[in-house]
């Protein structure tokens, strides 16, 4: 059986796990789909090649490291954080200018000028007579628009009530043309106040945004070692091979990759007994043909942590849907000659690889 085998290293990485978000913490190797992409991002391919993965290696150690993560809040607050102006919202573009910054957690007020560091002059400006703004809105909104409407309304059920005892068509002709004129009115009135206030006030007000800080954190795995082994048709694994150079970074852009080995090797079946000398991925079906807590063993004898990996997606309603394979995250397993019938190959390199597919 003919397969890759990329031998790789990395000062440090982060495979972060994905329901992660203040502390990201990380798998202790890629998961498939982290692989597949590099390599589907060194061949320059666009859509899908089928292929499977095993992953095995090590690591040095895990730390932490702190980075300052910034966040736009949902709303727009008046007395926190960060007060910006987007440069082109209509965009998906994260450009802003700094207005003005909260210098206490609490009892700041962009508005009013208190305990607040001012960066942009007219920026604050225009923020401010845009609240002043808002307040006349909603001044005039109640005092004159809404006491008319209700009134109008009112004399709308007056006439309502006038049509059903009226028995003349013609004066009931006049009353609907009436209740026509008084309703159209309302809109008219109506959609000239919110276009007023969309174009004076929604839409330059929404231009500001409140941005926050903080402390959150990676969790990095240091001096990293990575074997990995690809079957796949032999087209893709000709591609693998003539793109190697182009394989640049595994996990976060900045976890660079040094590619040590790459190699097409023939994996041979299991003749013997053999002792993996790296941590790995190894599927459950290898493993759990009977009970995995049994003294005796058949096959790959192994104890660890479970996995559900993200391997290939579709995408559905607009979303990646990923196929999650279950594997088991061990070190110090074994095989021998009774694991010849299984999802256990033997890659006889400078060391005897132990090399099972998902």
């Amino acid at each position: 059986m003919k397969a890759v085998r990329l031998k790789l290293r990395q000062t440090s990485a982060n495979y972060r796990r994905e329901e992660t978000i203040d502390n990201k913490m990380t798998y202790p190797l890629p998961p498939f789909s982290t692989v597949i992409g590099m390599l589907h991002q060194a061949c320059g391919y666009r859509s899908y090649r089928e292929m499977d993965i095993s992953i095995q290696g090590k690591y040095g150690a895990l730390k932490k490291e702190v980075y300052y993560d910034h966040c736009f809040l949902n709303s727009l607050q008046n007395d926190r954080g960060m007060l910006v102006k987007m440069k082109n919202p209509d965009l998906l573009s994260k450009a802003f200018v700094k207005v003005a910054e909260a210098k206490k957690p609490q009892g700041s007020d962009f508005r009013r000028g208190i305990t607040i560091q001012v960066y942009d002059e007219d920026g604050i400006q225009e923020y401010r007579e845009l609240k002043d703004l808002k307040e006349q809105l909603d001044t005039f909104n109640n005092q004159r628009i809404k006491p008319a409407m209700s009134h109008a309304k009112q004399y709308l059920k007056v006439l309502s009530a006038r049509k059903r005892k009226e028995t003349d068509a013609e004066r009931n002709k006049s009353i609907a043309l009436r209740e026509k004129e008084i309703k159209a009115s309302i809109a008219l009135i109506d959609n000239r106040f919110k276009a007023y206030e969309e174009e004076h006030y929604k839409i330059p007000y929404s231009r500001f945004r409140t941005l926050t800080c903080g402390p959150k954190y990676y969790e990095v795995l240091s001096d990293v070692e990575l074997v990995i082994h690809i079957s796949a048709a032999e087209e893709v694994l000709e591609d693998i091979m003539a793109n190697q150079t182009s394989i640049q970074s595994l996990g976060r852009s900045e976890d660079f990759v040094n590619v040590i080995e790459a190699e097409l090797v023939e994996l041979a079946a299991v003749d013997g007994h053999y002792k993996s000398q790296y941590s790995a991925y190894l599927p459950i079906a290898a493993i759990l043909e009977k009970d995995i807590l049994a003294e005796e063993r058949e096959g790959i004898s192994a104890g660890g942590t479970l996995y559900y990996l993200p391997k290939n997606y579709v995408i559905q309603d607009g979303k990646r849907c990923f196929s999650r394979k279950g594997v088991l995250y061990t070190s110090d397993y074994e095989v021998d000659e009774e694991s010849r019938e299984g999802n256990v190959w033997i890659d006889h390199g400078s060391q005897n690889y132990i090399v099972s597919f998902a």
